[in-house]
């Protein structure tokens, strides 16, 4: 096996994972140690598998994107796998995971420090250690996600194979694709957010090249005095399924619901959590919690 004998187990506001350290570039898994390993049932269980490492260890990244990383100081690198054994470009949740990994290993600073710059495969994300933050939870980092970029509003219709209904779904680039529907609105006839059924994979028409993360959100509170509102959302990741929490999407349900209302801060609460976005025209970032659960010697 082409996995250190010890890892980790992880999350961030409920999106798990499987971690571990590899500072000499050795342990590069296949996909099927991280089928295995995020296998809940035979395995650790996770939505995904990191390891983290230099960029120059990670064999799927070209000159161009090393390069990247050096100039942006960016030594660490989050080798992030979907839990099917996909590559995937970029994990909000995992970001938070796996630095506040870093900082439990003397890699990345602790809070009130500098910021840790984090290589992944969407470019360098700076985070920023917070501590313990009274509405978001314990070891709370903020990140910065970087820019993005919005389809037509709406431009989607989005249906769920055995459920009657349908919404009208907005694109959303936050380095990995996502499509969110703002369902109980005029455009949906989808059941509310609790009753859907996210086993299912949702079907995004047209077509979009990629597959991608689809979410669905409830508008619960907004304020256009104070600039913020509040929200409720629910996640199908690609090559995972429901999660419990997904950072990208979160981005994507704050651009999205900017669009919408005009409203820029967000409190959006996921099944593994709350947590706060702030969109720019051209930045969004992500503030929540992270936990380390375990340690775990594979045998």
């Amino acid at each position: 096996m082409s996995i250190p004998s010890i890892v980790y187990k992880a999350h961030a506001t409920g999106n798990d994972f499987v971690v571990y350290l590899d500072a000499e570039g050795t342990y590069e898994p296949t996909a099927d140690e991280v089928r295995f390993l995020c296998d809940r049932h035979f395995g650790i269980g996770g939505d995904g598998l990191i390891r983290l490492t230099h960029p120059q260890a990670v064999s799927d990244l070209n000159d161009k994107q090393i390069a990247v990383c050096a100039a942006d100081n960016a030594d660490w690198f989050m080798d992030y796998r979907n839990a099917d054994g996909s590559l995937a470009e970029m994990c909000g949740n995992g970001t938070r995971a796996i630095t506040l990994f870093a900082q439990r290993q003397g890699i990345a600073g602790q809070p009130g420090g500098e910021p840790f710059r984090l290589g992944t495969r969407a470019g360098v994300k700076v985070l920023t250690s917070l501590g313990d933050v009274p509405t978001l939870g314990k070891d709370v980092f903020q990140v910065e996600m970087g820019s993005w970029k919005r389809g037509d509003l709406d431009g989607y219709e989005v249906t769920i194979p055995g459920t009657a209904g349908s919404a009208r779904g907005t694109f959303v680039d936050m380095g990995n694709p996502h499509v969110v529907a703002v369902i109980e609105d005029a455009f949906s006839s989808l059941p509310t957010v609790e009753q859907l059924d996210l086993v299912t994979k949702p079907v995004v028409a047209p077509r979009i090249e990629s597959d991608q993360n689809v979410e669905f959100v409830r508008i619960d509170e907004q304020s256009e005095g104070d600039n913020e509102g509040n929200a409720t959302m629910r996640v199908n990741e690609r090559g995972c399924g429901e999660t419990l929490s997904c950072g990208t999407g979160l981005c994507a349900t704050a651009i999205t619901l900017r669009a919408k209302t005009g409203i820029d801060h967000w409190t959006i609460t996921v099944r593994g959590g709350t947590l706060r976005v702030d969109v720019t025209d051209n930045d969004v970032k992500l503030t929540g919690s992270a936990t380390i659960v375990g340690k775990i010697e594979l045998l």
